[in-house]
């Protein structure tokens, strides 16, 4: 009798450490899924040949939705085996107030069902990447998986640039940008994200070797360094630098208001330098005398329309990802026909503003900009600053300058804006739990 319970409870226990097994697999499984494809899409290598001037991004693409919806159910379920209690800190006022404000412009938008239908990916985007840093067990299995994506991508970018070059690089019989020939893009649709996302691996190839993963680290950095130089990506790079130097910075300068001059000033200036110089001569001027494209490669005239656009608009916006692509833009003057195209304004605080007017703009950068500072200076105060926290404030830096330039704040699936969010909510949690190393 003796035997047989010694018998059964050695079953038990392999039945237990086999269970455990698979969802530690599940786990791992996830977060490299939800990463790769938000970053090769369900659609890599795209033909830009049959891509014609005017087409638009709608966002209807039915398995994108359908798969990230299946993703949040998936990561909500294993996160709340473990982790509610990591769940509930997201109940913080900044958060809150942010959602809730995007909710109120789903419901006042100009035309409702786009809205609601793309507030639908983006919720579940965001209940995907607030769970994916609770997945892991310790610090070393995050960085791993992070490591695994990273050489994933990597690879397949490389493979393309081999084996289809025509779907890799930029041609010059591409109908819409024919200017970019022969600058690498990998299995994204343009360079300019290619090379956002080749910086956010090269952070991350620090992190690995900081963290002791030296090959994994070595590769990383000099595949993505590689590719970021052949994707001509001028503004990814020159922020990139801007980055490395500035939060390096932050190991001799240890004070919140100092550090919130340090990383923020250059934010201010971004965003004076370009969009302010629409609104304001003498900062027009000043852009005139820097050795930059005075006309930000076209984008000037963009930020002047859809200042313009705003004005009637400023209490609510649009509504949530309403104006570009819709019937709000008509009679357009003559030369102004573009912005009937346009998808974007190429600068994030602009585009919340036309979505969810001046309060929508206030409310993010309390979220993602103030609040996400605020964090890495709690987790580094409280003796959570390894590797991981520092990849973590890089990326969401890069992010904030970069929307100076592009948008992709709250863009559904965009592969920049998912690797954003992780970053911001990892900072979230590691400056509220001790992970393990």
């Amino acid at each position: 009798m003796s035997l047989f319970v010694i018998t059964s409870e050695v079953h038990a226990v392999v039945g237990e450490i086999r269970r455990q097994q698979v969802i530690d697999i599940v786990r791992g499984a996830t977060f490299v899924g939800v990463l790769l494809l938000a970053w090769l899409t369900l659609h890599p290598f795209e033909d830009l040949s049959n891509m014609q001037i005017g087409d638009v991004t709608t966002g209807n693409e039915l398995p994108t939705y359908a798969i990230f919806g299946g993703l949040a159910v998936l990561t909500m379920i294993l996160t709340m085996r473990n982790n509610v209690r990591g769940l509930a800190t997201l109940l913080a006022p900044a958060f809150v107030l942010f959602i809730g404000w995007l909710c109120v412009t789903v419901l006042l938008s100009f035309d409702p069902s786009t809205s609601i239908r793309r507030f639908s990916l983006t919720a579940c985007v965001i209940a995907v990447t607030a769970g994916l840093p609770l997945l892991a067990r310790s610090q070393h299995e995050l960085i791993r998986w992070l490591s695994i994506a990273s050489l994933v991508l990597l690879a397949a970018c490389f493979l393309g640039i081999l084996l289809a070059p025509h779907l890799a690089i930029h041609l010059a019989t591409d109908p819409q940008e024919p200017g970019l020939a022969g600058n690498w893009r990998g299995s994204f649709a343009h360079k300019n994200v290619a090379a956002a996302i080749m910086v956010v691996l090269l952070f991350f190839g620090i992190c690995f070797i900081r963290a002791g993963k030296w090959v994994s680290g070595v590769i990383v950095i000099a595949l993505s360094s590689l590719f970021l130089l052949f994707a001509a990506g001028k503004s990814s790079l020159a922020l990139c630098l801007a980055v490395l130097i500035l939060t390096s910075l932050t190991s001799v300068i240890r004070s919140f208001a100092a550090r919130v001059v340090l990383l923020l000033t250059p934010l201010v200036l971004l965003n004076m330098l370009s969009v302010g110089t629409v609104m304001n001569d003498s900062l027009a001027a000043i852009a005139q005398m820097l050795p930059l494209d005075a006309s930000f490669t076209g984008r000037i005239d963009i930020w002047a329309f859809a200042l313009q656009s705003l004005q009637p608009k400023l209490a609510t916006g649009y509504g949530f990802a309403a104006f570009w692509g819709s019937s709000a833009i008509q009679s357009l003057p003559e030369g102004k026909e573009w912005a009937g195209f346009a998808s974007h304004s190429h600068n994030g605080y602009l585009d919340t503003a036309l979505g969810m007017g001046l309060p929508g703009v206030a409310l993010l950068i309390v979220a993602l900009v103030i609040k996400p500072l605020r964090d890495f200076q709690n987790a580094d105060e409280g003796g959570n600053n390894g590797p991981l926290t520092m990849a973590f404030l890089r990326v969401w830096l890069f992010g904030i300058y970069l929307s100076s330039m592009e948008s992709f704040f709250l863009d559904r699936a965009d592969a920049l804006w998912v690797t954003f969010l992780i970053a911001v909510f990892g900072l979230h949690y590691l400056a509220r739990f001790r992970a393990q190393e």
